[in-house]
């Protein structure tokens, strides 16, 4: 392996100074300290001379040369809690020298709407003071952050065409990109990348661009023909299944994705024309209902302040009203168009391993990556349901899957868990949605399933952590709200068709004070409002439990044994049934889950083959959502298919990598927008995937996704750099077996 920076390199955490290391001896440390030798000085923040160190620290610093090896549990073979067990001879610094250089606890919200930040304060936090930080004023004229656009543009009406198309653009002289095909070639567009071996990954795919002449990698599939009239033409090239190359007069690009909303179909969302019948229907059932229990809430609260009337008076006079509510609410009561009982059978099991909805990190691109190692159930990034309603073209984006993504899930026939259960008509792809009001939920839900005809689920997100989403009554505020939580879920079963509803949760919002326990048996058994809406349990055909709080968010471990608590909840109620429920309710078969029980998932700390399967066994749980962990690694979905660990080597890293992108610019285009898109999401991937320790340094297995490594450095140079936590060490990462680059002049 060729490397353009040859460096042992250890992983940082973000935004901690980080030291520099020269081709001098490093300075003098404890004995067993071995020096480490770089090929070339990585980049690295400067850190500041000791000199200049706050007393506290040199102190700190200069009594580390005389910490006691002995007492060091990991100088006798123990593991240490919540640290990374590296072999001695890969670590930069030994153990308890007080240098160790290792990854802090990473912010992980990051994993979950990070999309959905607020914007950073302007107050200080960490003096406690409330002034107002001062603001830089002037313009900085030495800074120069590039353009990702072309000088100038190329009309959208020669894009795709050859240089004499007859097509005329429509505003004529008055249009500003440029219309000579070889001016904007020559003057205008920026030269074509070396990465792929210069060849459109696009075209090499697909057959054809649809970047056409904008692709930065135009030269594979252009050529200039001679015309019948001896004129030189530039042309597009196609690629046929034969592999012969021939010439095209207009590219179309080949789509291989699914639930690509029309255009027309998100201008009449944001014109208010694209119509909700059923959920207009139960959203005004719900708003008469709720007028009529705040009615009688009203009388209630006046009668029992007392108006001179007998007790026996009241309790007649309140008879009469009940007998009263009970036929006007027969009259109002729109019965729901389809039951959950209608809905298409699926299957959770020990065989389909989850992809969490992850926003941001879990865009088309990489769940295409985590199909293709074995995951078998995938959802879109969570989705808020306002934007959805009023037709925005990012969160519609989010919709979109790949064709892999609608293939059947595994599924072992010898264990026939649910009856009638036909997995050739099942898939993988579910679609997220998160929502404060029970309208919103609604109108999203059945829009959903109007444009989208390819969804195996629509999941309510219930634990987003972030602020933003959390004061806006959307994600784990809803763990609060169980009554509105409850009629949002019951509204949404009865507006999707045939597509089932699933729920996502936490333990609750506060730590020490779990009550998803209790939130579940509403969500199973049904709540205090379950009469009005026909009795039963809400019709969820799965919840997913993270077991952490939202005041957790991601420090400390999950809980698995709360796991296991509410997996015997729900495990009693598909044993047992309605013989479990008062018999007096006499429930409908129609409002139980639609495959006959409910499916129970896990969430939290899943990192290898041992977690997945050592939970379903102890917790009971029917299966386990992977996040962070796919994040990090994501074979981890191909350790648990052959379970077994798998000790990727960095040139196999590498080559995932490679396929990531190229399964970005399938996505994105191999324009300037593309690329920068695609590489834009690549630096999010690798923000999370530096932190894997590989498995060969390892002293003890299996890994845990809480441990923080100490300084390390890999077995090989490429290893160390995909294990930095610097983004200028991954633009350094180049193979000569391998044509992928992160370098400024490849990918920018």
């Amino acid at each position: 392996m060729e490397m353009v920076a040859e460096a042992e390199r250890f992983s940082y955490p973000r935004g901690e100074e980080q030291q520099v290391l020269s081709h001098e001896s490093p300075p003098a440390r404890s004995s067993g300290a071995h020096s480490v030798k770089l090929g070339e000085k990585l980049e690295r923040s400067d850190s500041p001379d000791a000199s200049h160190q706050s007393p506290a620290k040199r102190i700190k610093l200069e009594g580390a040369g005389n910490f006691n090896l002995q007492s060091d549990p990991a100088s006798h073979g123990e593991r240490r809690n919540g640290v990374a067990p590296i072999k001695a001879e890969y670590l930069l610094y030994p153990l308890g020298t007080g240098s160790t250089g290792g990854n802090a606890a990473a912010n992980d919200d990051a994993a979950e709407a990070a999309a959905h930040y607020e914007p950073s304060n302007t107050y200080s936090s960490t003096s406690g003071s409330t002034k107002r930080k001062e603001k830089a004023k002037g313009q900085n004229t030495n800074r120069n952050f590039g353009s990702s656009r072309d000088q100038v543009g190329l009309c959208s009406t020669r894009t795709n065409k050859p240089e004499f198309s007859p097509d005329e653009c429509p505003f004529g002289d008055k249009c500003k990109f440029e219309h000579d095909l070889r001016k904007y070639l020559k003057e205008w567009k920026r030269e074509d990348l070396t990465t792929f071996g210069a060849v459109c990954p696009v075209w090499d795919a697909k057959g054809s661009c649809g970047s056409g002449w904008k692709c930065r990698f135009v030269g594979s599939h252009m050529n200039e023909q001679e015309t019948e009239d001896g004129k030189k033409e530039l042309v597009l090239l196609e690629k046929p299944r034969n592999g012969d190359v021939v010439k095209s007069g207009a590219i179309s690009n080949g789509s291989q994705t699914v639930n690509d909303v029309s255009t027309q179909s998100k201008t009449d969302l944001m014109k208010r024309k694209f119509k909700t019948p059923k959920a207009d229907v139960w959203t005004h059932w719900l708003e008469t209902r709720e007028e009529r229990l705040s009615n009688r809430q009203a009388t209630n609260s006046k009668d029992s302040a007392g108006d001179g009337v007998e007790d026996e008076d009241k309790e007649t006079r309140n008879k009469i009203i009940d007998r009263q509510e009970q036929d006007e609410n027969r009259a109002c009561y729109a019965e729901p168009p389809l039951r959950p009982a209608e809905k298409r059978k699926v299957y959770f099991g020990p065989e389909t391993p989850v992809l969490a909805p992850l926003t941001t990190q879990g865009n088309l691109p990489f769940r295409r990556l985590c199909v293709s190692l074995g995951a078998q159930i995938t959802y879109s990034e969570m989705a808020m349901s306002l934007p959805l309603i009023q037709g925005q073209k990012s969160e519609w984006a989010l919709m979109r899957a790949h064709e892999s993504e609608i293939t059947p899930p595994a599924y072992s026939s010898k264990k026939p868990v649910v009856e009638l259960y036909e997995n050739a008509n099942d898939l993988k792809f579910g679609a997220q949605i998160a929502a404060n009001k029970p309208w919103q939920a609604v109108k999203a839900t059945e829009t959903l399933t109007e444009l989208c005809p390819h969804l195996r689920v629509v999941d309510l997100n219930c634990g987003c952590p972030i602020d933003l989403v959390y004061r806006s009554g959307a994600g784990s505020a809803l763990l609060d709200m169980q009554g509105k939580l409850e009629k949002i879920l019951r509204g949404m079963n009865a507006v999707s068709g045939e597509v089932p509803i699933t729920v996502k949760i936490r333990m609750g919002t506060k730590d020490n004070r779990p009550n998803a326990l209790k939130l579940m048996d509403k969500l199973v058994y049904g709540g205090f409002e379950s009469e009005d809406f026909g009795g039963g349990g809400s019709g969820v055909a799965a919840i997913t439990l993270h077991g952490r709080s939202r005041q957790q968010r991601y420090t400390k471990r999950a809980d698995w044994e709360y796991i296991a608590d509410c997996a015997a909840l729900v495990n009693e109620f598909n044993s047992q049934g309605d013989a479990l429920v008062d018999t007096a309710k006499d429930l409908d078969e129609r409002v139980q889950p639609a495959s006959g029980k409910v499916f129970f998932l896990g969430n939290g700390d899943c990192y290898s083959h041992v977690d997945y399967f050592d939970h379903i066994e102890k917790a009971k749980v029917d299966s386990v959502m992977v996040a962070r962990g796919a994040l990090i690694k994501p074979w981890i979905f191909e350790e648990i298919e052959k379970g077994q660990y798998l000790d990727k080597s960095a040139t196999e890293r590498l080559a995932l990598i490679e396929q990531y992108v190229r399964y970005g610019l399938e996505t994105w285009g191999s324009d300037e927008w593309g690329i920068g898109t695609t590489r834009r999401f690549l630096l999010e991937w690798l923000s999370f995937s530096h932190r894997y320790v590989p498995l060969g340094i390892l002293e003890h297995l299996p890994p845990n996704l809480q441990d923080r490594p100490p300084a390390w450095r890999g077995r090989d140079e490429l290893e160390t750099l995909l294990g930095s936590a610097n983004y200028r060490d991954w633009m350094k990462i180049r193979s000569a077996t391998s044509p992928i680059a992160f370098s400024q002049h490849e990918l920018t």
